[in-house]
């Protein structure tokens, strides 16, 4: 069996009082709604968020307008999924959480495929944030069956008593007060989704420190200063005998071979710079 953690979710906003006394009678989580400026009396706001997090909570979103708005299908989804992204950026809510669009009545069969629509283009708008789902127990099954989301969080409400083994939370009780504030009551058993205002740590790879170099083998060693002395080379090769050998150096040991020449052959290069500075000392006379 996972882990159970207790939680609540509400409307109002929670004050640094309230979180505090929320999270001392030993939960550790509140959801909060994700809504635009329009909605001002139930918004999550930066503010709040840091004020749970103060507090020992972690905060999970939700986005929800009216009760039955996934009814209005791919084009209610857009509208909402748009609104949800432009409010997390806001409130600065980690990419790689999720966001919980609601599927608040009692739903059926016909209404299934509008639902569906709603949560895939809602998707498509969160892009970094990961889809969930509220509903009762039918819509939560439906859902998974589709994939139509990653998280799930299940009302009673309308559930005729039944729990999925999907969902990630689990509104019990609805209507209680707790610290002097009205809230629902919820548990959890992993994949919440759930965030917090803490820096967010970025683990950095830790290279493997720079290995010593291989020694070079005697033999090695023994050949190349045999080839050097013997005028075999045409440069001293010594940084690194494992280094690969200039395709221009082959050439030259090669013809050098063919003509039985064992002379390192003059650097050309030099010379051309010789004869251009005698000339050159010829003009200035």
């Amino acid at each position: 069996m996972p882990a159970t953690t207790k939680g609540i979710d509400c409307a109002a906003p929670l004050t640094a009082d309230k979180a505090k006394a929320i999270a001392a009678a030993g939960y550790k989580f509140a959801v909060r709604y994700l809504v635009p400026e329009r909605l001002a009396w139930k918004r999550l706001t930066r503010a709040e968020a840091e004020v749970i997090t103060a507090a020992g909570m972690r905060v999970v979103s939700v986005f929800e307008t009216t009760a039955n708005r996934p009814a209005g299908g791919a084009v209610a989804g857009l509208e909402d999924g748009a609104e949800a992204y432009k409010e997390a950026q806001l409130i600065g809510q980690p990419i790689g959480s999720a966001i919980y669009f609601a599927v608040d009545f009692d739903a059926t069969a016909k209404d299934y495929p509008a639902i569906e629509a709603y949560l895939r283009a809602a998707a498509t708008k969160i892009p970094g944030y990961e889809m969930g789902v509220y509903a009762e127990y039918d819509v939560i099954e439906e859902m998974a069956k589709r994939g139509a989301a990653k998280h799930f969080w299940q009302t009673y409400a309308w559930s005729a008593g039944k729990k999925s083994a999907r969902a990630n939370i689990y509104q019990y009780k609805n209507g209680q007060t707790l610290a002097g504030h009205s809230v629902d009551l919820n548990e959890s058993y992993g994949g919440e989704g759930w965030w917090d205002t803490r820096p967010q740590v970025v683990e950095k790879p830790v290279g493997k420190p720079a290995a010593n170099p291989p020694e070079i083998p005697e033999w090695k060693r023994q050949d190349h200063d045999e080839l050097l002395a013997a005028g075999l080379l045409t440069s001293d090769h010594t940084a690194s005998l494992d280094d690969p050998v200039p395709q221009w150096m082959l050439f030259a040991l090669l013809n050098r071979l063919r003509k039985g020449d064992t002379a390192p052959p003059a650097p050309q290069r030099r010379q051309r710079r010789s004869q251009r500075d005698k000339r050159c000392s010829s003009c200035r006379g």
